[in-house]
């Protein structure tokens, strides 16, 4: 009886650290206890991994078995840790050659059959910068697991098929029979691969990280929405220069339509943007086969009844992404914003600022990035009929001013555009189908002004004139004074705050882009001005 160590890789948000999984079989009577602060999940894994050991012909040790999470101080959960720790187990016991620096990342289940668990990429991603190029994992992650550039990655279906390729007797091992799922989420294992050298063999599993590309996408057209110039032009805007937008309007003018068709204006994510996404998206959604990076934006619509957990993040233990994250590089969508609680969204106001969310828990604090494109949709009152002359509402001044008041001025100052949606008239229902400007053709101007700030601000680290700070915007680029005089008369008149002023100037670069001038222009300062101000005070 002796000593072992496997590789694992624990998460805290998108971070990853290296775990040395150590297994020690004793000379006392049996027992099996885990160390290293495990979490509930990880605790329940020893009568599963005894399981699924047994059912895969090699029982672990009926000695003491003790295995340490090292380091100790590192909070560890979830099942992706069952593979190594069995691993670990049989290696201590001579069953199994040592596997050397290769990390093993899969739950196990009863029969031995391995199952996929959430966060592979990013558990890749830490294993690979720490060295550990060879990885594990069940072969519907393996295609995910090999978009990492660097990993050597083997998927297998069983542990039977794991420690064939380690070294172990095959003539020992049993398989777990056919998968009666019809998702194929647990397949039979075929026959096991060689074993290669210092771990398992390639497994069902090419090592070059290469992977199909992304699938094609669908998005709903810009054609489809009749009149609202306004709206349309602030659509373009936002998406050109990745700008924050609020749209008030009655119900049924087409806010909604809007909103769901920025997406199909964002051009494709570059590689280090969709492999931050696909992170994301790895350990905040299900468990799934995931072929390809993420290459589109992302686009998030939280019901009004979302909590504060729901949207930035949480849950027991080691908080897990929220809806913002998830919407990173994309669109966050709040459709009857006013109807949200107004903690919830206020908070919106330091993922904004600092593209990130940071959530503290007492076990570990996580961060993750949250660089995202906030939309905001509002009815003027309640019952939404305040627009225009009004006629028709039925709220009090007192409650309409309670109702648009739940957006608070900070938020509000840190949307750089305002406009109001107005009711879409019959002529424009009747002559809009077929005749408004379709999404690619708006798609290709975007496209031109997000390579012309490329080229600018590239050497800045910065991707859109969105990110522009106070330094940049009065320093290398800010305007002429002739330029920025109507900026200085509104804030004498009050009308605009600092911050305000610096997101005039982003939305005026953003109109230079897409006209193709290298400097804002007068026109543009004002244009920018008289999009920040058509929502009615």
């Amino acid at each position: 009886m002796g000593f072992a160590r496997t590789w694992a890789v624990a998460l805290v948000g998108l971070d990853g650290a290296m775990v040395e999984v150590e297994a020690d079989i004793g000379q006392t009577l049996p027992a099996f206890s885990i160390v290293g602060l495990p979490d509930a999940a990880l605790n329940e894994a020893r009568e599963r991994l005894r399981a699924a050991a047994r059912n895969s012909g090699m029982p672990l040790s009926p000695r003491k078995l003790t295995v340490n999470l090292t380091p100790a101080t590192l909070p560890k959960r979830g099942s992706l840790f069952d593979l190594a720790i069995v691993l670990s187990a049989l290696q201590a016991a001579g069953s199994v050659p040592a596997t050397g620096r290769t990390v093993f990342l899969a739950e196990l289940g009863l029969d031995g059959a391995l199952r996929p668990v959430r966060g592979i990429l990013p558990a890749v991603m830490a294993a690979v910068r720490a060295g550990h190029e060879r990885i594990v994992v069940f072969e519907a992650n393996a295609a995910e697991a090999a978009l990492v550039p660097g990993a050597r990655v083997a998927g297998y279906g069983c542990l039977a098929e794991v420690l064939a390729a380690a070294g172990a007797d095959p003539q020992e091992l049993r398989r777990p029979a056919p998968a009666g799922d019809p998702s194929g989420a647990v397949p039979s294992c075929a026959a096991p691969s060689a074993p290669g050298p210092g771990g398992p063999g390639p497994g069902r599993t090419a090592p070059d990280g290469t992977a199909a590309g992304a699938a094609a996408h669908t998005d709903p057209d810009l054609a489809d929405v009749a009149g609202q110039e306004d709206g349309r032009l602030a659509l373009e805007i936002a998406a050109a220069g990745g700008h924050h937008l609020l749209m008030v309007g009655p119900p049924g003018s087409g806010k909604t339509m809007l909103a769901e068709r920025l997406p199909g204006l964002l051009p494709d994510l570059e590689d280090d943007a969709a492999m931050e996404v696909t992170a994301i998206h790895s350990l905040g959604g299900p468990a799934q086969r995931r072929t390809a990076l993420i290459r589109r934006p992302p686009f998030e619509a939280p019901h009004h009844t979302v909590s504060s957990a729901a949207l930035f993040g949480g849950g027991t233990g080691i908080p897990r992404p929220g809806a913002a994250s998830r919407a990173h590089r994309g669109v966050l969508f709040l459709d009857e914003a006013p109807e949200f609680d107004r903690g919830v969204i206020d908070a919106l106001r330091q993922p904004l600022e600092s593209g990130r969310v940071t959530i503290d828990r007492a076990v570990a604090s996580a961060v993750y990035p949250a660089r995202f494109q906030l939309v905001l949709a509002a009815n003027p009152c309640p019952c939404g009929q305040s627009a225009g002359r009004g006629a028709d509402c039925t709220c009090t001044p007192r409650v309409r001013r309670s109702y648009f008041g739940k957006l608070s001025g900070p938020l509000l100052d840190r949307v750089d555009l305002q406009i109001s949606v107005p009711k879409v008239s019959y002529g424009e229902l009747a002559s809009g189908a077929g005749g408004a400007e379709p999404t690619a053709a708006v798609a290709a101007r975007v496209a031109a002004a997000r390579g012309a700030q490329a080229e600018r601000l590239r050497r800045l680290g910065l991707r859109t004139n969105a990110e522009l700070g106070t330094v940049l915007l009065h320093g290398p680029l800010r305007p002429p004074r002739t330029v920025t005089a109507p900026l200085e008369r509104a804030m004498d008149r009050g009308a605009l705050t600092a911050r305000g002023h610096q997101r005039v100037l982003r939305v005026a670069w953003t109109l230079a882009d897409l006209d193709g001038r290298g400097v804002p222009a007068v026109d543009d300062v004002d244009t920018a001005l008289y999009l920040r101000s058509l929502v009615p005070a």
